[in-house]
């Protein structure tokens, strides 16, 4: 099983075999140490077209795919 994993949530599913996943971090603010939520978009591929907006994730890295999609698809946690 491949040990590197993020989660995250399907925020577009409108392009072929490939996911939009938006995955949030909580980080503190340098200075004024408020939790602050950053997000990252990351290009997926789904191989089956089974993910839909609002589903939560499981990806990996992997190779390049395209120009942007370098995450795979491992599983749907939870539907939405």
């Amino acid at each position: 099983m491949y040990k590197k994993y993020t989660i995250g949530t399907v925020i577009s599913n409108k392009m072929d075999k490939t996911i939009t996943v938006a995955v949030k971090n909580k980080v503190p603010h340098l200075k004024y140490k408020k939790i602050i939520t950053k997000s990252n978009k990351y290009y997926a591929h789904d191989e089956y077209n089974q993910c839909y907006i609002g589903d939560i994730v499981k990806i990996r890295p992997h190779r390049p795919l395209s120009k942007k999609k370098r995450w795979i698809l491992i599983e749907k946690i939870r539907k939405k």
